[in-house]
């Protein structure tokens, strides 16, 4: 049996603690128990009375025993398309390892609306398969798909990070040496068939496996030609005739110990260009991370503390400690391996802009990977402090993360607000992994902040219009409401507006 990692687990039932963590943690998890079975009961009897292993079995029966897989994207699709649901968005994909060897798996999930891609699939499918280049790990494709969900099409087909662009990245990715490897579980049809025509090796099962660009039902309403989905694409016509695949599966498990015979031949080797040690475990338990981060985003807490609980043997060698204080810098080891650690402690200074650029370029000129641990308000504002220069000091440290060509990770600990949410290697700066916890906040900026900028313009538009606030009036009421509202608050303000403007 292997186990699934992912960000939740860090976040689990065990703390006796800090009891209303327990309860937070236990509301997070249950969705994640719900996309871990897939679709309905009914779809997955369907399924297994077919004689197919459901799509995490065959992962685990791909895998080499008792290894972890890091399952990526649990979330994907959640409450996306309304009442229409679609677990972990109809694929499955991660990092495990097969024959000794770490690959990149992308399995589709045949009981989730029979496999087909939504506009979350492809994304999800596209963002494993940018990992695997990053990162120069093989593929392997666990294909039963009925190929794009035609009522959304419009949003899967044709631009640039749509359907087709899986089938560029694995042209790019085999010439590049990282392996491409499909087997073919189930269906696979239309432009699903050049992902095992593409493949550097492909594996079809025997009377379950099928291929083909246009299946029966078009084939008749085009030529008139009636034909069964086996003789039309099946294991038979590829593996004899038509040469599209290279194995012959006679079931599932069949054709995943043939996957693996195909990892074991690729003669892959890892080149590591950092010095290991050996692992130790940190000093403080990771169980006390609960009660130091909290869910509430406006109360501090020194990132340290949660440093000391992440690095091994809690050792961690501080860079410019007492310069540019609100952002902490340094090196440690994670299981043995060098890092450079970027922590947040408040609000991004010129100092710290300069402090965090220049570690930035050690760590570059090093070859040590980086990780931003973000809790981040932004970058000062103020006149004082914008003719310091901070935009350029600001600039220069968001140009070192964009150039940074060691490898970035990011955890979202706490808030991401603004220009911070780019300083500390956000989605956009390209990080090759990127975590929240359940507790962080994404958004240009909080609540309070909007609300007051965005009823600030109202007043001062309408005193450019000659007319009196209405909300000037009522200042002392104001007052009253919840800084924690603030989108309340705002929302108030303008329908008060609206009204007696």
């Amino acid at each position: 049996m292997n186990i699934y990692l992912n960000g939740l687990f860090l976040f689990h039932l065990k703390s006796q603690m800090f009891f209303p963590h327990r309860t937070r943690a236990f509301s997070v998890n249950m969705p994640f128990l719900c996309f871990c079975s897939g679709g309905g009961e009914k779809a997955r009897r369907l399924h297994t009375s077919r004689g197919k292993l459901l799509p995490r079995e065959r992962i685990d029966r791909l895998l080499d025993p008792g290894t972890p897989f890091l399952e990526l994207s649990q979330f994907a699709a959640y409450e996306l398309y309304g009442k229409e649901e679609v677990p972990a968005g109809g694929i499955i994909t991660g990092i495990g390892r097969v024959s000794g060897v770490e690959c990149v798996v992308v399995a589709n999930d045949a009981t989730v609306k029979g496999g087909t891609y939504y506009p979350v699939t492809v994304k999800k499918h596209l963002r494993a398969q940018e990992i695997a280049q990053q990162n120069h790990l093989p593929c392997i494709y666990l294909v039963d798909s009925g190929g794009a969900n035609l009522p959304r099409q419009a949003d899967v087909f044709p631009d640039r990070d749509h359907f087709g662009r899986i089938f560029f990245n694995q042209a790019r990715l085999s010439s590049e040496g990282v392996a491409q490897i499909a087997v073919v579980m189930g269906s696979c049809t239309a432009g699903g068939a050049y992902v095992p025509a593409m493949a550097d090796e492909s594996i079809i099962v025997r009377k379950q496996g099928t291929i083909f660009l246009g299946g029966p039902p078009l084939v008749k309403a085009a030529t008139g030609e009636e034909v069964s989905a086996e003789d039309l694409g099946g294991a038979d016509l590829h593996c004899k005739k038509s040469g599209v695949t290279d194995h012959y599966a006679l079931d599932d498990n069949h054709a995943l110990h043939l996957a693996r015979k195909a990892v074991r031949s690729l003669n892959y080797k890892k080149n590591l260009e950092v010095t290991t040690e050996p692992t130790e475990a940190p000093l403080y338990p990771a169980d006390e991370l609960y009660g130091i981060v909290g869910d509430n985003l406006k109360r501090n807490f020194d990132v340290r503390e949660v440093i000391a609980r992440i690095v091994d043997g809690s050792k961690f060698d501080e860079f410019k400690a007492f310069y540019g204080d609100t952002l902490v810098t340094g090196f440690a080891r994670i299981f043995g391996y060098p890092v450079g650690i970027i922590g947040n402690n408040g609000v991004l200074f010129s100092e710290s802009a300069k402090k965090g650029t220049h570690f930035i370029e050690l760590c570059c000129q090093r070859n040590i990977p980086l990780i931003f641990l973000q809790n981040i308000t932004g970058f000062m504002v103020g006149r004082e402090y914008e003719a310091g220069g901070i935009a350029k000091d600001g600039a220069k440290m968001v140009t070192a993360v964009a150039c940074a060509n060691v490898p970035k990770m990011t955890v979202i600990i706490g808030g991401s607000y603004g220009a911070g949410n780019y300083g500390m290697c956000g989605r956009a700066y390209s990080p090759r992994f990127l975590y929240m916890w359940p507790n962080s906040r994404i958004s240009v900026m909080g609540g309070e902040q909007a609300a007051t900028v965005l009823a600030t313009i109202t007043k001062d538009q309408r005193a450019r219009e000659g007319k009196e606030s209405y909300c000037q009036k009522h200042k002392q009421s104001e007052r009253h409401l919840s800084s924690s509202n603030g989108l309340t608050y705002f929302i108030m303000t303008l329908s008060i507006c609206a009204l007696h403007g």
